[in-house]
């Protein structure tokens, strides 16, 4: 690292939007002045809600710590330093006590995710989930911790929170422990509804995917049951997969951009890991939540993923539809069953474009020991897509 070279602290937040999810046809989805895939023409499956982003749901907000400083040779203690946080409120940062029904799913525990085991006891998540690297689980477990009792002195929830990571020591002085609770402060108390910053930001700033830089990314999908009008919203920390695996559209893109590749100065992890966090205002019991959270698999498989040994890949889904309370008893409204299916269809279609929007949103970022991934061509990609008749609108 450069002596004396300056601190980015960037501290990222949504803007406040007002959204409705519940709008269908080709005007649902309104394309703002950040590129994403479907401003590339890549065609998807579904119907997005209006900011195509897990906020659509209404009541979820997010929040996210950004931490870039220095360049150079890797100084441990010192950086370079591309890290951050991504903080996930299911009903807001004020009713962040409020319990919500949940599942989570492991497809290949190569990872961690705190909390997820009284998630999967107790069928409700416990306040917001936060994302960041592997070494800066704990920082952050105790800061949500905190924070929460802080805020709600009286609770008994924020004890287990959820927090989940992924690798991010290619471009960041891991070992250095940059990230502090008062980045995580910072994340949760940010967190608002409206756009969701993607690509190099909170946890996913020094993430990398198919040998690309990848990052955060975001999607949503609005869907009819019967007379009822639900959204389903997904976002991923993406960090895995080989180059040649890359599929975008069906389109076997890591094969035909082959160039690009990463500059890195020792061999490298190629595989890696995602989370997924999976958001619905459907009202669904826990086992049902657990069903659309494996299926966020399918959605990785879209995009060339096949999660292999090294793999962290950690699902988590909850419902902002809260059992009514009716002194010792809850009264819940469920879906059918035999009613998921939209919903089953949706978080595959809204996984995949997620981790599209990663790639397309991340820009190329240099790191420890001047480590370097790319970012993936956006040019290049249209024209893949126009060789296999992919491109949207021709």
């Amino acid at each position: 690292m450069k002596p004396g070279s300056p601190k980015i602290f960037i501290q990222r937040a949504a803007i406040v939007a007002v959204c409705c999810c519940y709008t269908f046809g080709a005007a649902a989805y309104v394309s703002t002045a950040v590129t994403r895939a479907r401003d590339l023409g890549v065609p998807f499956e579904g119907t997005p809600g209006k900011l195509n982003a897990i906020t659509d749901v209404r009541g979820v907000e997010v929040g996210q710590t950004t931490l870039v400083e220095g360049e150079g040779k890797l100084v441990v203690g010192q950086g370079p330093v591309r890290t951050g946080v991504t903080a996930i409120f299911p009903l807001g940062k004020e009713n962040s006590d409020t319990p919500v029904p949940a599942a989570v799913y492991s497809f290949n525990g190569n990872g961690e995710m705190t909390g997820a085991e009284w998630v999967e006891e107790s069928g409700f998540l416990e306040g917001p989930v936060l994302l960041t690297n592997t070494h800066s689980v704990g920082v952050t477990r105790d800061a949500v911790v905190e924070w929460g009792t802080r805020k709600f002195p009286d609770t008994e929830h924020f004890s287990l929170p959820v927090v989940a990571e992924t690798w991010d020591g290619e471009l960041n002085d891991i070992n250095g422990f940059h990230v502090k609770k008062e980045d995580v402060f910072s994340a949760l108390d940010r967190a608002t509804g409206g756009p969701v910053e993607e690509g190099n930001a909170g946890g996913g700033t020094g993430m990398r995917a198919f040998g690309f830089k990848a990052g955060i990314g975001t999607a949503s999908r609005v869907i009819a049951i019967g007379e009822y009008r639900f959204c389903l919203g997904v976002l991923v920390q993406a960090n895995f997969a080989r180059r040649d695996n890359l599929v975008v559209a069906g389109v076997p893109v890591g094969k035909e951009i082959i160039d690009l590749q990463p500059l890195y100065h020792k061999e490298f992890e190629k595989e890696g890991s995602i989370l997924v966090v999976i958001a619905t205002d459907a009202p669904l019991l826990p086992d049902q939540l657990k069903r659309l959270a494996k299926r966020a698999a399918l959605g990785v498989a879209r995009t060339g993923g096949v999660s292999t040994n090294s793999s962290g890949d950690l699902f988590i889904a909850f419902s902002t539809a809260v059992p009514a309370s009716a002194g010792i008893r809850q009264q819940w409204s469920t879906l059918r069953n035999d009613d998921l299916d939209p919903l089953l269809a949706a978080t595959p279609q809204g996984t995949e474009e997620a981790i599209i929007n990663a790639l397309i949103a991340a820009r190329t970022m240099k790191g420890i020991n001047n480590n370097t991934f790319f970012a993936l061509p956006h040019d290049r990609l249209r024209e893949v897509l126009r060789k296999y008749n992919r491109l949207l609108g021709e």
